[in-house]
């Protein structure tokens, strides 16, 4: 098997991204989780000159790197800009540069407005005086894939020079994310075979989507070396993401190998997402909160027989766990599943119930978590005791800034069709206010309440279920009822219809 090299740039390019902007101590973190945890092979971490801030980031990343004894896993990107970038290596403590230079006649045509020759003699000045101060030297080749495409033998008289120079790899970059995979086989099979005794890099951007694509087909061609980030973090729509290549060279290569740890990906997913800011799509392949979950009710129902629906990707590889969602789409299997999850068993009769619940929630667009389960479990079986002879047919709730809230109530008692309004402290005070003009209507009394309680599941947010249990005094004892909503007042409302039935 052959090694791949993994040289992770998240905290370089990936911080590229529009917005990002890592803090000194953010990017020491995310440096130790990824050399330590994930077991990358490499990183580059800065720009050379940027700015005080990355001066001082650098610092402290080399500093805990020499303690740790991997300063050599440590790299810059640095300018062919004489000894200036030297010096800034030096007083940062880093000891691998990787020297940017181009990679294509059209950029050094028209931006450095150069010869070749004077740019090889500019570049070899400055590897000549990095080696000369202990500074090992890597070199890119900006905007290489334009290079191979339109000006061929400029690339090849460059490389000519380069592997003649005392250097340790020559990284090759899809600057503008344009190669396609038959073209980055084809430019990396040449390379690679006119130059065996050279060490190779590439670096894909996913400007088309093709990152992975074009990372596999140069894996075929023969490089050693890959760049990557972590969620495919960087400029434009990114570079080729950690995750999903790390597994596909697991599952689809076999003839190459890493020393990268899957089970790590998905925490430092996590650590990248909150530093930040940028979050994560739920569908992204690896590490995305829906990937390892089960929406549709048959899925389910096919991975209880034999695992139907599983692939190679087991959760389990990435520290995570399969999931099955609850929603308009679950079927009894989804339910089921969670049930076992939270180690409850219902009849069928009632699981049935249950089901019909949540499908009627999510039909709503509510968003049903395992933890939610207990509580609408507990609403369904309640409400399954009750003989619904008052039903609360139509109501409006006001609530406005300096007015008392109100509430209008239709309400159908036996055959009978009752409707009043009222005003209250609260909306839930002004629909018990309405209530009760309805039922003196009846010369019935309610009951008083209590006690209200309201819950929402543990780690519940703005849009969680929303369980409210009322106690009342009936005949001088305790009656209990409760409602489910993700709206308060709603809620309040289903558990007192239930002690309007239970009187």
């Amino acid at each position: 098997m052959r090694h791949i090299e993994i040289m992770d740039t998240t905290l370089r390019d990936g911080e590229q991204t529009n917005g990002v902007s890592f803090s000194a101590s953010e990017k020491l973190t995310i440096a130790q989780l990824l050399l330590k945890e994930v077991m990358v092979d490499r990183l580059e971490i800065a720009s050379a000159r940027v700015s005080a801030g990355e001066f001082d980031a650098v610092k402290k990343i080399t500093s805990w790197a020499s303690e740790h004894d991997c300063l050599d896993k440590i790299e810059v990107l640095t300018f062919v800009d004489g000894d200036i970038s030297v010096n800034w290596m030096l007083e940062a403590g880093a000891k691998v540069m990787n020297l940017l230079t181009k990679g294509s006649l059209n950029h050094l045509t028209h931006q450095l407005k150069k010869t070749p020759e004077q740019h090889f003699s500019e570049i070899e000045k400055v590897i000549s005086l990095a080696r000369s101060n202990g500074i090992k030297c890597n070199v890119y080749l900006e905007d290489w894939s334009n290079g191979m495409r339109n000006s061929p033998e400029y690339v090849f008289q460059y490389l000519d020079f380069l592997t003649e120079q005392p250097i340790e790899r020559i990284l090759l970059p899809d600057t503008l994310g344009v190669l396609t995979p038959r073209e980055t086989f084809e430019f990396l099979d040449k390379t690679v075979k006119r130059y065996p005794e050279t060490h190779f890099d590439f670096h894909a951007h996913n400007d088309y989507d093709l990152s992975v694509a074009n990372v596999m087909e140069a894996i075929k061609a023969g490089v050693h070396g890959l760049h990557l980030t972590v969620n495919g973090m960087g400029e434009r729509a990114g570079n080729a993401p950690l995750a999903s290549t790390i597994a596909v060279l697991n599952d689809f290569m076999p003839e190459v190998k890493t020393s990268v740890s899957e089970r790590s990906l998905y925490t430092v997913t996590q650590l990248v997402e909150s530093f930040s800011g940028i979050r994560v799509p739920a569908n992204k392949p690896i590490v995305g909160e829906n990937v390892f979950t089960q929406t549709a009710g048959i899925h389910a129902d096919g991975d209880n027989k034999n695992n139907l629906y599983f692939n190679d990707l087991m959760p389990e590889r990435f520290g995570r766990q399969r999931q099955y969602a609850l929603g308009k789409t679950s079927g009894k299997a989804n339910i089921e599943k969670n049930l076992q999850e939270l180690g409850i068993t219902l009849a069928d009769a009632d699981l049935k119930k249950v089901t019909q619940r949540i499908i009627e929630l999510g039909d709503r667009k509510e968003v049903v978590t395992r933890e939610d389960l207990p509580y609408i479990i507990s609403d369904v079986l309640d409400s399954n005791a009750i003989e619904e002879k008052v039903l609360v047919l139509n109501y409006v709730l006001t609530h406005s800034k300096n007015l008392k809230p109100s509430a209008t109530l239709q309400v159908q008692i036996g055959d009978e069709v009752f409707e009043e309004s009222a005003q209250g402290d609260g909306q839930y005070d002004a629909f018990m206010n309405a209530l009760k003009k309805i039922y003196l209507k009846k010369e019935i009394e309610l009951p008083q309440l209590t006690d209200y309680a309201v819950r929402i599941p543990p780690g519940g947010k703005t849009d969680a279920l929303c369980e409210t249990i009322i106690t009342w005094k009936v005949n001088g004892k305790d009656l209990k009822t409760r409602g489910l909503d993700s709206d308060q007042t709603v809620s309040a409302i289903q558990a007192t219809q239930k002690m309007l039935n239970l009187i």
